[in-house]
């Protein structure tokens, strides 16, 4: 992410988290760096499951929600212009 310009920050939640649909009014990159998370794109009809080492490039404005796996989730987060 440093190479990228990009200032991470870290974030966690435990066991089947659950964050509802929503949105951002900025491009967010998300690095999974423990354990897993779904994100649902309810707008695409579409679910992307990440482990540890993926990443997800999500652009401002894309409604998504979020289910955590059954070990929790670390990630490290990071806001693109």
């Amino acid at each position: 992410m440093g190479d990228e310009g990009l200032s991470p920050y870290s974030w966690s939640n435990g066991p089947h988290d659950i964050y509802a649909a929503h949105s951002h009014s900025y491009n967010k990159v998300i690095y999974v760096v423990q354990g897993s998370i779904t994100f649902g794109l309810p707008e695409l009809g579409t679910q992307l499951s990440l482990k540890a080492g993926d990443r997800l490039d999500l652009p401002a404005g894309v409604v998504h929600d979020a289910v955590v796996g059954s070990q929790g989730v670390i990630c490290l987060e990071a806001h693109k212009a």
